[in-house]
Parts: structure tokens; sequence; C-alpha cells
């Protein structure tokens, strides 16, 4: 019998190959994990939302409403108050680049969590602060993150963990508000959208409030 030794040299020569090819897939990074989210209230839906999607490893922000008792709530039943809801910002984002820890010690840090009755010149139930959850892990760390704030600040916070209920997103106007071109009227005299939300945050007196309370350890004042 005459033995093929082309077959044979390509077997070899095949499985060399997928040796290589194994070793080499063993040896790569293992596929991110999903994407998580995290839903906070800090006041104005605006300055969070532009906050949070400067972070690396946050895919978007979207601002919302949540924590209140009706369905599809408006922008303007949300500000008269009545609904209970929170203006509120859900942030998408991938753990393997920021953990959740990382993003709940940055929040504590970019709002007044001693403030019970709003946040900096937004007054009422809707600007209040607050985080939600979905389980008992993600309240054991909102809880830490908590504990860790009240003692850097060696202050009561006063930001409630809360079950996370139904977020609803807010009329499409206010998405992205921080970076919009759009021409608006504001008090401040006709700005474009990016102008006047900086105009507006500056008269808030958020990034002031936030440096007096948080200092160096603030992650966004000057942004």
């Amino acid at each position: 019998m005459t033995r093929n030794y082309s077959f044979d040299h390509f077997k070899s020569a095949l499985l060399f190959v997928l040796i290589a090819l194994v070793a080499l897939l063993r040896a790569m990074p293992a596929p991110a994990a999903g994407t998580e989210t995290l839903t906070v209230a800090g006041g104005c839906f605006w300055c969070v939302e532009s906050d949070f999607e400067s972070v690396p490893g946050v895919i978007g922000a979207v601002s919302g409403y949540t924590g209140g008792k009706s369905a599809n709530p408006t922008y303007d039943q949300v500000s008269k108050g009545g609904t209970g809801h929170y203006e509120a910002v859900q942030i998408t984002f991938d753990p393997a680049r920021v953990s959740r820890e990382t993003l709940l010690n940055m929040f504590f840090r970019s709002v007044d969590p001693t403030d019970a009755g709003g946040q900096f010149c937004d007054r009422g139930e809707s600007y209040r602060t607050a985080i939600f959850v979905s389980n008992a892990g993600e309240k054991a760390q909102a809880q830490k993150a908590k504990a860790n704030a009240q003692q850097a600040l060696g202050q009561t916070v006063v930001t409630p963990i809360l079950q996370q209920s139904t977020f609803y997103p807010a009329e499409a106007y206010h998405q992205d508000y921080y970076k919009g071109d759009k021409l608006v009227f504001t008090r401040f005299g006709p700005k474009r959208q990016k102008n006047a939300y900086k105009a507006y945050r500056k008269a808030c007196g958020r990034d002031a409030r936030v440096k007096q309370l948080w200092g160096s350890a603030a992650p966004f004042v000057g942004s």
C-alpha cells in the first residue's frame, strides 16, 4: 500500500494551525459582560446627563422621570409636583470599563446629598436626590457608597435608596440638552441650547455648591 505523504503532511499542517488558533483564542481577553444601568436623581437632569456622559465607560444617559405614581408623566406635570416622580437619569455603562461602585461614588460627589428639599436653585420633590436599585446586590453597593459619602462629608446624607420602578424617558427636547444647537429664549435672552445650559448651570450655583462641599473630590466641577 502506497502511503500518501502529501495528504499526511497536509493533515499535520492543519492540526498545527488548529492548535495555534486555540492557543491564540485562549490568550485573548474574554469579551466584556453585557451593559448595565444605574438610575439616579440629582436635581436638574440636564446636568446629571451632561456629567455622566463624559465618563469613560458610560455608553449613554437618558433623562426621564421615575419613582412616582403617574403613568407617562410630562415635564409640566412632574415639575408642578404631586406625581411623586423625580427628574432622573438612566445611565447605561460597560462594567468592564467603569464599575457601578465608581459611578455611585461619583454621583454622591456631584450633588448636595445633605439637601432634602431639592438641589441648588431647583426646589421641590422632583429635584430631590435618590438612587434606584433593582436587587439586593445593587442596594448593598448603594448603601456602601452612601456610608462612604457620609463619612467623607462628616454630615448626614439624606439621599434615599429606593426600589426601581418604571422609568419614563423625558420629552425629546430634554435629551442631550447640554449640547443642543437650537435657538431658545431664556431669561438670559435668546441663546443656543448649549449656551443656555451653561448659563443656567452657573446661575443655579450647582458647581459652586458642589465645590464647597466636596473640594477636589468633586469629579465634574469645571466640566
